[in-house]
């Protein structure tokens, strides 16, 4: 996305459109995730809106490969969150671990310190876990242990949902 247009040099290019710099984006992400443009598209607005999306669809469709060509393409940090009956808040958000040589306790951060997180199949994860997560998305921070940790710019969870298989899934 870098790249400075014909003609133009780094100090001269003119500066991209936000309508310019998605439609690179989504061109870009559409050339690994074939023939799901309004899905790109959709989840590229909820980012662009300082939202978050959540893709109901059976496996094996591209919503992992979506979320990581649209870091990617945007040179955000991503990570995966396999959600499951056991995941706690901890396994999302991060804990403190005490170091031995300090004697101290040290806040080792959780996947959701990445700018663009897959909850993948987020059905699947307790109420108390969701919690978590929705801290986080909702106000940008996570708390753990009574402190409270601001999270990088932008923050995108891109959320998914099993339609099949709903056996041991929460509401």
């Amino acid at each position: 996305l870098n790249d400075t247009p014909q003609g133009f040099s780094e100090t001269n290019a003119p500066p991209l459109t936000i309508q310019a710099l998605a439609q690179r984006v989504c061109d870009n992400v559409q050339k690994v995730v074939v023939g799901k443009r309004d899905a790109i598209e959709c989840a590229l607005i909820a980012l662009l809106c300082g939202g978050h999306a959540l893709i109901e669809d059976i496996p094996g469709t591209g919503k992992t490969t979506l979320a990581k060509a649209l870091a990617q393409s945007l040179g955000c940090r991503f990570k995966r969150i396999q959600f499951t009956p056991d995941l706690v808040p901890a396994d999302v958000v991060g804990v403190n671990i005490y170091n031995s040589e300090s004697r101290g306790f040290e806040f080792q951060e959780g996947p959701i310190f990445s700018e663009i997180v897959l909850a993948d199949e987020i059905n699947r994860a307790s109420p108390r876990t969701h919690s978590a997560l929705l801290e986080a998305m909702g106000k940008r921070q996570v708390t753990v242990d009574g402190e409270t940790s601001i999270l990088p710019k932008p923050v995108f969870v891109l959320a998914t949902l099993n339609p099949i298989e709903m056996v041991g899934t929460f509401p």
